[in-house]
């Protein structure tokens, strides 16, 4: 299958099992790769034959910056529902969601999840 990729999109949103996650907010960086057929993109140069990446971003930065989740799980959930409901030719998601300062004492580059779910 092929696949469009968003990489490093980053999202303001108040995600957290913590308290002060929910008061404060914090950074989220979303990774998505989308399975989809894009033979018939690649021969016709058409944009209907595709999904258009722009809208997949500008859903998934409704969803984390309008809603609140306790769990980054349940947000890569509801982005995942939503991406499927929205784009229908879309076959499979893989979305990472990382945090990279959350109210963790230590050293270290971010925190995350990867859920990979299929049509």
């Amino acid at each position: 299958m092929d696949k469009i990729r968003l990489n490093g999109c980053r999202f303001y949103g108040y995600h957290g099992a913590l308290a002060e996650e929910q008061v404060l907010g914090q950074v989220f960086v979303i990774d998505l790769e989308l399975a989809v057929d894009l033979v018939s993109a690649s021969k016709t140069d058409n944009l209907e034959e595709t999904v258009h990446y722009g809208h997949v971003f500008e859903r998934v930065k409704a969803i984390v910056e309008s809603q609140r989740f306790a769990l980054i799980e349940r947000l890569g959930g509801a982005i995942c529902e939503e991406l499927f409901q929205e784009f229908p030719t879309i076959e499979g998601i893989t979305i990472s969601i990382r945090k990279e300062n959350p109210p963790i004492a230590g050293h270290y580059d971010s925190v995350g999840i990867i859920l990979e779910r299929r049509r």
